[in-house]
């Protein structure tokens, strides 16, 4: 198995531009946290991913070519960008949704109307820092080549686009990620399984000094409460290797060897429910996801970007251009279990991040490697934390 995830890897490296839609399964199984006997609390969904909140759909563009030193605007590149629409890409509904920042040396744009209007139009974007802008100007051109938002009127978007920053493995001021790389991670999107580790935007990144990316969870709260569902995406490159906590166990620790260069920063966390919540309740969720977080080691120092979006699938057609919409509300006393749920499937997700993500080599030869999984259940084991 080992020999065959390394053709793959080889063959993946030789391509400039990889889609990957996340509705098939991934041509190499790889293993996730809970397979390697990382203890988690709490029941998942499925495909224990954000995808198992109906009607959610994920899409990656991966962009890998080029090897040895840095030439800005040639590479080597390591970078991509990832799609996640609330109703999928055949909807142009609007979701309730409130977002959080927990430190703010990054950027995600179009909150300032999320705080506004309490409404999310459109996909969420995730790239790296110096293609914020692209990316979001692309939205813009795919959203009007469909024409939306529909029946609005006018003619706007404020698209939400975030970023972490992949320097250290990337050709980031080389600017590869196009308009073209955007339209076809929006319509490659797909439900079910997500491609996690090195894909999309979180294809150069790290985390806690080994490689990191995109890792994705979910929580299914008990039939007694409701049957909702929470999910969580996330883009990590945050943290430092002594940092690391998996389980409550200080890997990071136990693992000091071939520490990438790290910083305090940064990760793009993504929370979906279909719990039906208003704006102000899901800021309170994303608050929430800082917990997770807290639980595999951050801090989020001064240098971090930390920056947190909660979206509830409830609700439909609540942005109404005019009239009165009738809604649900869960009860603030009911939420605790959702809060429970965000933390949960947060750190989860952040830990299959790590698991999923594969040893990088980028520019200037700098390397990432992966979280060895065998020395990660023997740390576990040594403090009695392994569960199978």
């Amino acid at each position: 198995m080992q020999k065959r995830r390394s053709v793959a890897a080889i063959i993946t490296g030789l391509l400039l531009t990889c889609s990957n839609a996340t509705g098939a399964m991934p041509p190499v199984s790889k293993p996730r946290a809970r397979d390697l006997g990382v203890p988690f609390r709490g029941t998942p969904g499925p495909e224990n991913a954000i995808t198992d909140v109906a009607g959610v759909e994920v899409g990656h563009v991966t962009l890998i070519s080029g090897a040895g030193k840095l030439v800005v605007g040639r590479g080597p590149v390591r970078t991509g960008v990832t799609a996640l629409l609330p109703r999928g890409k055949e909807s142009a509904d609007q979701v309730f949704a409130g977002w959080y920042s927990l430190n703010g040396n990054g950027e995600m744009t179009g909150t300032t109307w999320v705080d506004e209007s309490g409404f999310l139009e459109g996909p969420i974007m995730i790239t790296n820092t110096h293609s914020v802008g692209v990316v979001r100007d692309a939205v813009i051109a795919w959203r009007v080549k469909h024409g939306r938002p529909e029946g609005s009127g006018y003619w706007w978007s404020l698209p939400l686009v975030a970023e972490t920053w992949d320097g250290f493995l990337n050709d980031v001021n080389g600017f590869h990620i196009k308009p073209e790389h955007v339209f076809e991670a929006i319509d490659g999107a797909r439900a079910g399984p997500v491609r996690e580790g090195n894909f999309g935007g979180g294809t150069g990144m790290i985390c806690y000094e080994f490689k990191g990316g995109i890792g994705t969870a979910s929580r299914r709260l008990p039939a007694q409460l409701y049957h909702y569902t929470v999910g969580v995406l996330v883009q990590c490159n945050c943290g430092r290797r002594s940092q690391l906590q998996i389980a409550g166990v200080p890997v990071g620790i136990e693992i000091p060897d071939h520490p990438a260069y790290g910083d305090t920063g940064s990760i793009i966390i993504a929370v979906a429910t279909d719990a039906p919540l208003l704006p102000h309740q899901l800021k309170r969720i994303a608050r929430r996801a800082s917990l997770g977080l807290a639980r595999t080691g951050s801090v989020s120092g001064n240098g971090s970007g930390d920056m947190f979006v909660a979206f509830s699938t409830a609700n439909p057609r609540a942005a109404l251009p005019s009239g009165i919409s009738h809604l649900e509300m869960l009860s603030n006393d009911d939420m605790n279990p959702l809060f429970e749920a965000t933390v949960e499937a947060t750190e989860e997700a952040i830990v299959n991040a790590l698991v999923a993500a594969e040893t990088m080599t980028g520019a200037d030869d700098h390397k990432a490697i992966a979280l060895p999984h065998d020395r990660l259940r023997a740390v576990l084991k040594k403090y009695n934390r392994l569960s199978r």
